[in-house]
This record gives C-alpha cells, sequence and structure tokens, in this order.
C-alpha cells in the first residue's frame, strides 16, 4: 500500500538530521533546532546568520515566558507557484 502525502513528508523529516546552530543543546543554549543542511546555508551569508539570530531571540523569549514553542520562522513551507 503506498504512502499518503503526509506519512511521506512526516518519513522525510524523520530522517533528516536535526541539531542546533551550535551543536549545543537548546536547553543550555535556547537555540532553535532546525535541519543541519538548512543551518549550514543560513550560516554562509549575512542574512541567513541574522535570520538564525533572530530565531533564537524569539525562542529565547518565548522559553523565558513558559511557551513550549515558538514561531520564530525558520519552518515555513516552501510556497509553489500559483496556477
Amino acid at each position: 500500500m503506498p504512502l499518503k502525502k503526509s506519512q511521506k513528508s512526516l518519513k522525510k523529516w524523520t530522517k533528516q538530521k536535526w541539531r542546533t546552530p551550535s551543536g549545543k543543546p537548546s536547553l543550555k543554549t535556547g537555540e532553535v533546532y532546525a535541519p543541519e543542511k538548512k543551518i549550514k546555508r543560513l550560516k554562509k551569508t549575512s542574512s541567513g546568520r541574522s535570520k538564525l539570530a533572530a530565531a533564537t531571540r524569539k525562542k529565547r523569549a518565548a522559553t523565558k515566558a513558559g511557551k513550549q514553542h515558538a514561531s520564530h520562522g525558520l519552518h515555513k513551507k516552501k510556497r509553489g507557484k500559483k496556477k
């Protein structure tokens, strides 16, 4: 039986190596978790580094406010062209 679209997405998501930009646990640093490839790509440019820094600031503020999840914008879905 073939997998549904959502099941394929979850399977792909679980195969990715997720980490923080520093490689240290988020509990100690307060940094965001993201796929390793995305972190490497963002670290290459100054605008990418500023996006990571902004996401980390938002995550730290949300954690300080007692929230488990922070809306920092790094995990937005890609949008395709409208037809």
